[in-house]
Parts: C-alpha cells; sequence; structure tokens
C-alpha cells in the first residue's frame, strides 16, 4: 500500500530523542530513514536505563521504521561515502552543537553543492545564531530558560520540571513539520533550503497564554499547581481513593457541575455564577468542591460527570493509562519481531489514515545493522571495498 513519503530518503544524523523522534515520525509516514551513527555509536540515548537485554527502552521509543548504518565522518572516505548517499536524498537531520558540521566539511553549503535540491534539517538547543548558539541544550535546561518550569509545580513549591520531555517531543513535531513544508516548496521551485529548530524557539512558541497574557497586559504568571490561572474550576480534586482532573471550561458545565454535586445553588450565587467571580472566590468555592469530591471514588465521579458532559478524568499511572479501554480499543500498542529481543511492544504513531494505515515495519535498528548489505545494495561496493573501509576506520 502507498505511503505519503515512501519516494523520500532521509540520511537521520541525530541523536538522543528531539532529532530521532522527528526522523522516526517521517519513517512511520513512508520515508526511508537510513540513521547514521560512528562506528563503536554516536548516540549516548543507547546507554539510558532502563535496559532489556543491553538494548536501552530509551532508544527503542524514538528509532522504529530505520535502518542503521555505521561511517566516520571524520575520515576522508567516510565523509566522501556520506557525501554520495547525500547526492540520491532528500533530507538530512542532524542536532550536533552548532559548528560541527561546518567543523566536519559538511555544512549545508557543502551538501547543496553535490544536491541543490537537499533539504538539511539542524536541530540545536539554541539555534544556528545569537548569543548563546553553542551552548549544549538538553530538555530540562531548555524548561528552565524557556519559562515552563516556573509555570509548573505548587505555589509554595519550588520550579519542577515536566516530567517527560515535551521540548525534545514538541521539537520533533516541528522538525516533521518544517520537512514536509520544504518538500512541498521543494516541488513548487526544485530548490531544497536549510531548517534552523531552536529548542529554545519551539518552549517560547508553546507558552501560549501564559505569553499573551504577558506581552499584551505584562502578567508575568506564576505557578498554580494543578489550578489554571484563568479558569475556575480546573484542576485536581483528590477522591476516596485517587485524584480526578475535572476541567469546567465554561459557566455551563459549571452549573452541571454543582447540579452533580448536590449543590445546584453555587452557579446562582453571585461570587460563583461567573467564571471571573469564581477565579476571585478560587479558594473559598475549590475548598467547598474539595470537601464533597471525597465522598465518592474517582471514577464513581467521572461517571456522573460524563453522563453530564463535564470533563473529567482520574489521574493514572502509565500502568493503568494501557490498561484503560479506550487506549486498548484504540491499539495504541504494536508488537514486532525484533533480532535480539525476540518482540517489542512499542506505541504506535496516533495517526490514523482511512487509506494508508501507518504501521512499524522496521524495529529501532542495531548499531549499524544494515551497514555492509546497504553498502553493498545501495552503493555497489564489493566485500574488498567494505574491508578496506573498514581497515581505515571509516565504518
Amino acid at each position: 500500500m502507498k505511503q505519503a513519503l515512501e519516494d523520500i530518503r532521509v540520511l537521520d544524523l541525530s541523536r538522543v530523542f528531539a532529532g530521532p523522534a522527528g526522523s522516526m515520525i517521517l519513517g512511520d509516514l513512508g520515508a526511508d530513514v537510513i540513521r547514521v551513527e560512528a562506528p563503536g555509536g554516536t548516540d549516548s540515548i543507547r546507554d539510558w536505563w532502563p535496559f532489556v537485554d543491553n538494548e536501552s527502552t530509551y532508544y527503542l521509543s524514538a528509532n522504529r521504521n530505520k535502518r542503521a548504518i555505521t561511517l566516520n565522518l571524520k575520515k576522508a572516505s567516510g565523509k566522501k561515502l556520506f557525501l554520495d548517499l547525500v547526492k540520491n536524498a532528500d533530507v538530512v537531520i542532524e542536532n550536533f552543537k552548532t559548528g560541527t558540521m561546518e567543523r566536519l566539511g559538511l555544512a549545508y553549503s557543502a551538501l547543496e553543492k553535490v544536491n541543490p535540491k537537499i533539504i538539511m534539517c539542524s536541530v540545536t538547543g539554541y539555534g544556528q545564531t545569537g548569543p548563546f548558539a553553542k551552548e549544549p541544550g538538553f530538555d530540562p535546561v531548555l524548561q528552565a530558560v524557556g519559562g515552563l518550569m516556573d509555570v509548573t509545580g505548587q505555589p509554595d513549591g519550588e520550579a519542577t520540571r515536566v516530567g517527560l520531555p515535551v521540548v525534545d517531543i514538541m521539537s520533533s513535531l516541528y522538525t516533521v513539520i518544517s520537512i514536509l513544508s520544504a518538500i512541498r516548496i521543494r516541488d513548487l521551485t526544485g530548490e531544497g533550503q536549510q531548517i534552523d529548530i531552536s529548542l529554545l524557539d519551539v518552549q517560547v512558541s508553546s507558552l501560549a497564554n501564559v505569553a499573551s497574557s504577558y506581552l499584551m497586559k505584562g502578567n508575568v504568571s506564576k505557578r498554580v499547581g494543578n489550578n489554571h490561572n484563568n479558569i475556575v474550576p480546573y484542576q485536581v480534586f483528590q477522591c476516596k481513593d485517587k485524584p480526578l482532573m475535572v476541567a469546567c471550561g465554561n459557566d455551563r458545565q459549571f452549573q452541571k457541575f454543582s447540579e452533580i454535586l448536590g449543590m445546584p445553588s453555587w452557579s446562582k450565587e453571585a461570587k460563583f455564577k461567573t467564571n471571573a467571580k469564581r477565579i476571585q472566590n478560587r479558594e473559598e468555592l475549590t475548598d467547598k468542591i474539595q470537601k464533597i469530591m471525597v465522598w465518592k471514588d474517582a471514577n464513581e465521579w467521572f461517571t456522573l460527570l460524563s453522563e453530564k458532559g463535564v470533563p473529567s478524568g482520574p489521574v493514572n499511572n502509565v500502568k493503568e493509562v494501557f490498561e484503560h479501554p479506550q487506549v486498548q480499543s484504540r491499539k495504541m500498542v504494536e508488537e514486532i519481531p525484533h533480532p535480539t529481543l525476540g518482540k517489542v511492544k512499542l506505541v504506535r504513531n496516533p495517526v490514523i489514515f482511512s487509506k494508508t494505515p501507518i504501521s512499524i515495519k522496521k524495529h529501532p535498528p542495531l548499531l549499524g545493522e544494515h551497514t555492509e548489505l546497504f553498502l553493498q545494495q545501495e552503493m555497489s561496493l564489493s566485500k574488498e571495498d567494505i574491508d578496506q573501509l573498514k581497515e581505515e576506520g571509516a565504518i
């Protein structure tokens, strides 16, 4: 069955998560993704706990639907092989520190000379320009610098990072969006281009209403825990057994919520009737709600709220997530063969196409797993050529 990107070849030099997760999505969409690492490995994510038979589960999460080869780009023969690959590639993704590709002689200007249609996407912490351009950028650092940590956590507690690499995840999505857009432009003009993705830029763009509130009103948002700066009640309440998130997004939903709690008069009281008034009287209202919520289990409240169309959901741990009937119904987990682990379970791509469904066709590759076969079949190199490259340390 045809896939959207099956005629696109991606050379993936990236490491850790933001770049690899982006190239993985391109692979999900049918692109031929060639993961390129140095002999002996380049990607530190392979060493990140926990492991299953020496394979990092972190690595497995970001590298399906790819092939893997090793090339030493510091060796003349390795660099030549890479440039030969660029001639027939569509996209190069890299996330080395700013300036590294230039030092290797593999800047966009060099790639463009061998293939004017090449699209090069560089993913870095701070971008290709500016006073911090050469600083290393890791997700928790960018959560801190980019303002996310300052608005996350309890009001009287310390600034808190989000428990997932959200800046990396968002950056991987922008990586894909930008590459698809560049491919579209190339279809129209015949020209490739360089893309500069900065994790800090992505994080700043994600400040959304927090940014708008500051830019338009000068408001510096502060931590409100599981509450919402602009909506009440829109927070977690402790139930008899576990917490429940309740999100009353408008006055009508609050009216229904009040009725379910057995307190229909709240939605008529002047101090609670509108969202603006509820914000002013946040502490009093939430205290009243909390005293009632502990009477029932979270799922009991969820059932009652769901029947009336009031958004809510229990706070699940990861085990409960994958046991959730909706997650199971949507078949969010795929099990595929793996050369050393037998089978691995991976979370599927969340996009569902009616005519071109996405599936996991390739396991996350072992280091350099496809090097020799790739060089023989794709580069027409003989066994003697490959042995020579090994001796030179080029592969």
